[in-house]
């Protein structure tokens, strides 16, 4: 949750649409100087009316938890954002003098924020907490943060989720079956990290499967289905039902084919004619599995809004749900994805922690990680049979017996050189000494730029844009879409001296300047594409990236990748004007980027003062790359951007860092009554 300070904190003109023309007294003050929004007040407000609140700190806290959901905390964390919210009230003649003394907790227990600041954070939770807004449900205060009651219900509704996962039955297995399918599928050592994990994915019900890019996630994925697949067949029961899921569209399009490509390895070649045998049909099967978004999955039920049409009441089909790039997961599409898997399927979360979080409040996958191994720490370290130190796995629960829910890391890298490697594992372990040195050392892989970026990046840009426009000027789509996925420029910002908008500006006058186009057709021949939306109608997704051809009839054709990005025997061709959203893709978002890869890629890092640079946001950008990343920056940027972490107030990880125990069947069937029913 971004804090305001005194220094960056302008007052709002008098007439600015952010102002909350209601507000009165701390409302105000903070809504003036842009420490809250005018949702942020009018949802407090609101909420205070209907309860009776008439407490003005509490309804102020009210809209500071309304603020941290926007900026995409679960809750918020009264005693850190005090210090900057006192100072802001102190400089307006509004000091919090009703909490000043109000608790005996020791108040040199932060020194930074002054003698009596956790004291009165511990004062204004307890007002909080004795308040008309609590006593109504619609704040909790639990785990020292200050809940809207939705989202204090969905994070602890994950917990019990995973809780009564937990208390089913593991999976039988058959083990000869498992052995010889692990052989099959991971030979050598070379594979024994995806041999463990698949084995742990086998053996759970829950499983999240972490790893950086290019640690083999999805041959684990394409492993898991073809082994669970065989222990199904096993039954000679009906075929297993699979779901391939992931957040966006785009994710689930490479998922897909990922999967599918991966799983051709197997060699299952089933003939005209051929009756296959059970094992052969069930392999064969699993390449026809269609990946969707979660939002399509879930599906949307008649006239309700919102509301999924698979819920607890409506559980999921599926035998073995998989959902990959889990980190862009929120807490509202978890608590949904959790209540409609049935208990007994099996549900892998693919992703990687370290990367970019969802746009919606929560970080879950790095909590689930976090949480789950610190509650392994507290009890046994088991692996369920996986291979000693091939895997990182470990329980949820306490010691007391084995848990069914398993975190399985990744962590040999296979798509990226030595230096990138390198270059990530320093980001990932926050050592801004070794990043700067990595960059410092050069090497084939990595670069690193202090110089002006518009001096040193011209030259190249302008080389790039202009063999694009002449591969899509003769006609060729290979040729193009393999120019459009050497290189990709990223920034952090869509707007400012270093935001995609300037960057596309500037790349499309150069390009202007060395062919004499003044480009004033928007659709222009040689304009490198991103798609935004998603239209299942054309089959183009949102990421999804193509350049603008010169058509055989004269007419500029737009040419669409495959998923894979440089495909060019999936790409699709459509005239221009049947496309609906998309931007210029000279320079791209390091957000929009994510779950994409190129050969070469420049990250162009903000200024130091920018809210977006965070460690997150480096590794993310750093590991698109497959050959090599050149990093433009100075070096105290790169330090700001290595120290700084993605601060989402969250209680999702001391929830499952704590030994969890199976809520009681009475407490689930009041919270979905289908439950019981359903198991």
């Amino acid at each position: 949750m971004t804090e305001p300070t005194a220094a960056t904190l302008a007052a709002l003109p008098p007439h600015d649409r952010r102002l909350a023309r209601s507000a009165q007294g701390r409302l105000a003050t903070l809504n003036a100087t842009g420490a809250l929004t005018a949702a942020d007040v009018h949802i407090a407000t609101t909420l205070a009316r209907l309860a009776g609140e008439e407490d003005d700190l509490v309804v102020l806290a009210c809209a500071l938890a309304a603020r941290a959901v926007r900026e995409g905390s679960v809750g918020v964390d009264l005693g850190h954002v005090l210090p900057a919210l006192a100072t802001v009230l102190d400089e307006a003649g509004e000091p919090l003098v009703e909490l000043a003394g109000g608790s005996d907790a020791d108040s040199s227990a932060d020194s930074e924020t002054g003698p009596d600041s956790a004291g009165i954070a511990t004062a204004w939770r307890d007002r909080v907490a004795a308040s008309a807004l609590a006593a109504s449900g619609t704040l909790v205060v639990d785990l020292g943060l200050v809940y809207l009651q939705r989202y204090h219900h969905q994070e602890v509704a994950v917990c019990e989720a995973l809780v009564a996962r937990d208390a089913v039955a593991p999976p039988e297995v058959d083990e000869d079956v498992l052995a010889a399918g692990l052989e099959r599928a991971f030979p050598g050592a070379g594979w024994a990290e995806q041999r463990a994990a698949a084995e742990t994915a086998v053996r759970c019900r829950t499983t999240v499967l972490t790893g950086g890019p290019g640690t083999g996630k999805t041959t684990t994925v394409a492993g898991v289905l073809a082994l669970v697949a065989l222990q199904h067949a096993r039954t000679g029961g009906r075929p297993l039902r699979v779901a391939l899921a992931a957040p966006t569209g785009k994710a689930a399009a490479r998922l897909q084919e990922a999967v599918a490509s991966a799983l051709a390895s197997f060699g299952v070649v089933v003939t005209t004619g051929e009756v296959p045998t059970a094992e052969v049909a069930a392999l064969a099967a699993l390449r026809d599995v269609p990946a969707m978004t979660l939002h399509r999955l879930l599906g949307r039920r008649p006239g309700g809004g919102n509301r999924p049409r698979h819920d607890a009441m409506n559980r999921l089909p599926h035998d073995l749900v998989v959902v990959d790039e889990a980190s862009m997961l929120s807490l509202t599409m978890t608590h949904r994805l959790l209540d409609a898997v049935r208990p007994d399927a099996r549900l892998l979360l693919v992703g990687d922690p370290e990367q970019l979080v969802s746009v919606e409040a929560g970080a879950v996958l790095a909590d689930l990680v976090a949480g789950l191994e610190d509650s392994a720490d507290r009890g046994s370290t088991h692996t369920d049979g996986a291979e000693s130190g091939s895997a990182d796995t470990g329980p949820v629960a306490g010691a007391s017996a084995p848990s069914r829910v398993r975190v399985a890391r990744l962590t040999t890298v296979h798509r990226y050189g030595d230096d990138i490697a390198a270059l990530a594992r320093a980001l990932r372990a926050g050592d801004a000494d070794a990043v700067v040195g990595c960059l410092r050392a050069g090497g084939s892989g990595v670069q690193f730029v202090e110089d002006d970026p518009v001096l040193h990046l011209r030259d190249e840009l302008t080389r790039r844009a202009v063999d694009l426009r002449q591969a899509a000027l003769r006609g060729d789509p290979a040729a193009a879409l393999e120019a459009l996925e050497q290189h990709r420029l990223l920034c952090a910002h869509r707007d400012g001296d270093h935001g995609v908008r300037t960057w596309n500006r500037r790349i499309e006058r150069w390009l202007t300047e060395a062919t004499g186009d003044p480009l004033r057709d928007p659709m222009y021949v040689g304009r490198p594409l991103l798609v935004t939306t998603n239209d299942y109608g054309l089959g183009v997704l949102n990421g999804d990236s193509g350049i603008v051809m010169e058509g055989p009839d004269g007419h500029p054709r737009a040419v669409i990748a495959g998923s894979s990005g440089d495909d060019a025997s999936g790409a699709r061709e459509f005239a221009v004007s049947r496309l609906g959203d998309v931007e210029t893709m000279h320079a791209l978002t390091i957000h929009k980027s994510q779950g994409s890869q190129a050969e070469q890629v420049t990250v162009l890092l903000p200024d130091e003062e920018s809210a977006l640079l965070t460690r997150e946001l480096f590794y993310t950008a750093v590991t698109r790359a497959k050959a090599s990343v050149r990093v433009v920056g100075s070096e105290a940027t790169v330090r700001a951007a290595v120290t700084r972490r993605v601060q989402r107030a969250s209680g999702l990880r001391q929830r499952l860092g704590q030994p969890l125990s199976a809520p009681p069947v009475s407490a689930r069937t009041r919270r979905n009554p289908g439950d019981v029913a359903n198991q």
